[in-house]
């Protein structure tokens, strides 16, 4: 699963919420996260591989390329992407570009609208729909609320795994 979108949407806090550790640096400034990170995630007993990517600015500097050169190779390796918006700044025009940067990727994508910390901003995630990406699920990743329902999306996108069954008998005589 890789999350991605722009600069300070919330991306290695929900990260480290996945985690369950402190292992992405979490600040209030924009491009602290400029690699991938790497840790193992679990949800309704399904293990899987979660990357934190940079913030995408889509700019012309040298580092912006970089950030997003790293957070394409975590795109090209997920299954399925987080996309990872701000309640607190709604959509912004990058956040419409790497919508559709994510589009055309053919991955399955799980719109997560984070901070959404109280009723109003709850309120407001609908013009999330406005990006094309389905059903926007509020979560507020410094507070773990809403990311049962977002994780519940993400792992729906698993394949199937079919058990096999052993036929190795026991015999007790």
């Amino acid at each position: 699963i890789a999350l991605v979108g722009r600069p300070n949407v919330g991306k290695s806090t929900l990260f480290n919420r996945i985690a369950e550790e402190r292992i992405a640096i979490v600040e209030d400034v924009p491009g602290v996260t400029r690699d991938r990170i790497y840790a193992k995630g679990e949800w309704l007993n399904q293990e899987f591989s979660i990357i934190d990517t940079g913030g995408i600015t889509l700019e012309d500097e040298n580092i912006d390329k970089a950030i997003f050169a790293q957070a394409e190779v975590a795109i090209d390796e997920a299954d399925t992407i987080m996309y990872i918006e701000d309640a607190e700044t709604g959509i912004t025009d990058l956040d419409e570009r790497i919508a559709r940067i994510l589009h055309r990727s053919d991955k399955p994508i799980v719109l997560v609208v984070n901070k959404v910390d109280n009723e109003k901003r709850r309120a407001e995630i609908y013009e999330f729909y406005g990006l094309g990406l389905g059903d926007p699920y509020p979560v507020s990743g410094s507070h773990g609320l809403g990311l049962g329902d977002a994780l519940d999306a993400v792992i729906a996108n698993f394949p199937t795994q079919e058990i096999e069954e052993d036929d190795t008998t026991i015999n007790f005589s």
